[in-house]
C-alpha cells in the first residue's frame, strides 16, 4: 500500500499528539498497562526530550535567586561564621555561588568589573595572583552529575538535603529524577523563605518540603531516608565541637541499610582533625564513581572529583 510521504512524516501539534498516545494506550494489553504506565512515569528514556526544558527551568531559578541575593551570596544572618571560616584559609578566598553564576557569568562580570579572579599577594587586593573560590551549591553540571550518573533511579525513594541553602538539590531532584519526596532541612531562616518562594513559583510543592531545623533534631527523617546529601554542610558554618556533634548525629541515624550518601568533600577530608568516635568501614562503603562521563573540554572535572558516593552497611 503507498502511503504518502508528506503525511506519514507530518510533524503532530500538541493536540493530535496527545490523542495519538491516548489512542495508543487504549491499544495496549490490561495486564500490561500498569507496566507500561510506570516505565513512562520513571524512565529515562525521556531525557533527551525534557533535558533542555529542565536546564532552562533551573536556569531560570537561578536568575530569580539573583534577583533576591547580593553578589557574594551570602545573608547578613550567616555573615559571622561564615566569614570566620574563609579567612582562615590559606589564600584570600571568596564565595561565588556555582548555582547562581557559571564560568561565563563569572567572566562577564570580571569584564564588567564587578569581580575579580585574582589578588595581589603584596597588599592583598585583587590585582595579579588567583582567588580561592567557595561554593555551597552545586553548579548545573554537577547536579545532572549527582543524578543522571552518580545516583539509580530514585522513584518510590525519599531524599533529604542536609542544610539545602537554596534548594538546587531540591529542584534538580525534582526535574532530573523520580524521587518520591526531596526534603530540605535549613537552619537559616531567610535561606527557608527562599526556598519556598521558589517552590510555590515553579509549582514543585507536591514533591518538595522544606524543614527549619537543626538536622542534628531529625532523626526520624535521616533513618528513613533512602538518600542523603551533604555538600560543605558543616565545614564552614560550624565550629569543630559542633561539627563533630552533627556528625556523630548523622552517623548514629543514617543507618538504613542500603541507603545512600553524597558528600562534599570526602566523609574522611570531612572527619580530619574531628574528635569523633566514627568507623567508617563499619558504617559505610564508598562506591566508585565514573569522572569521565562527560567528554568535554571545558568540563570541570576536578569539581566532579569532590563528589563521593557512599552505601551504607
Amino acid at each position: 500500500m503507498r502511503i504518502c510521504s508528506c503525511t506519514a512524516f507530518s510533524k503532530m501539534e500538541f493536540r493530535s499528539a496527545r490523542q495519538a498516545i491516548l489512542r495508543l494506550l487504549r491499544t495496549v494489553a490490561p495486564a500490561d498497562l500498569p507496566l507500561l504506565l510506570e516505565w513512562m512515569r520513571t524512565s529515562r528514556d525521556f531525557d533527551v526530550f525534557t533535558q533542555d526544558n529542565n536546564d532552562t527551568m533551573l536556569k531560570n531559578i537561578a536568575e530569580d535567586l539573583r534577583n533576591c541575593l547580593p553578589l557574594e551570596s551570602m545573608l547578613s544572618s550567616e555573615h559571622l561564621a561564615l566569614q570566620k571560616q574563609i579567612k582562615q584559609q590559606p589564600e584570600p578566598t571568596i564565595q561565588v555561588d556555582a548555582f547562581l553564576y557559571d564560568e561565563d557569568f563569572i567572566d562577564s562580570l570580571c569584564e564588567e568589573g564587578k569581580m575579580s579572579r585574582n589578588y595581589c599577594m603584596v597588599c592583598g587586593s585583587h590585582q595579579t595572583a588567583p582567588l580561592g573560590f567557595i561554593s555551597h551549591s552545586f553548579s548545573l553540571m554537577e547536579l545532572k552529575f549527582i543524578y543522571h550518573h552518580v545516583l539509580p533511579a530514585l522513584s518510590g525513594k525519599v531524599l533529604v538535603d542536609v542544610g539545602s541553602r537554596l534548594g538546587t538539590v531540591l529542584y534538580g531532584g525534582y526535574l532530573y529524577s523520580s524521587a518520591l519526596q526531596l526534603y530540605g532541612v535549613e537552619l537559616n531562616g531567610d535561606f527557608c523563605q527562599l526556598q519556598e518562594m521558589i517552590i510555590k513559583k515553579y509549582q514543585f510543592t507536591d514533591r518538595i518540603k522544606v524543614l527549619h531545623a537543626d538536622i542534628c533534631t531529625q532523626g526520624s527523617l535521616l533513618q528513613n531516608a533512602d538518600v542523603v546529601v551533604m555538600n560543605n554542610v558543616f565545614e564552614y558554618f560550624l565550629g569543630e565541637a559542633e561539627q563533630a556533634r552533627a556528625w556523630e548525629y548523622i552517623s548514629h541515624n543514617v543507618r538504613k541499610q542500603g541507603s545512600l550518601l553524597v558528600t562534599v568533600p570526602s566523609l574522611e577530608e570531612s572527619l580530619t582533625g574531628l574528635q569523633v568516635n566514627i568507623q567508617l568501614s563499619s558504617w559505610v562503603e564508598e562506591v566508585p564513581l565514573n569522572y569521565d562521563v562527560y567528554p568535554e573540554k571545558d568540563i570541570d572535572r576536578e569539581a566532579l572529583q569532590q563528589i563521593h558516593l557512599y552505601r551504607i552497611l
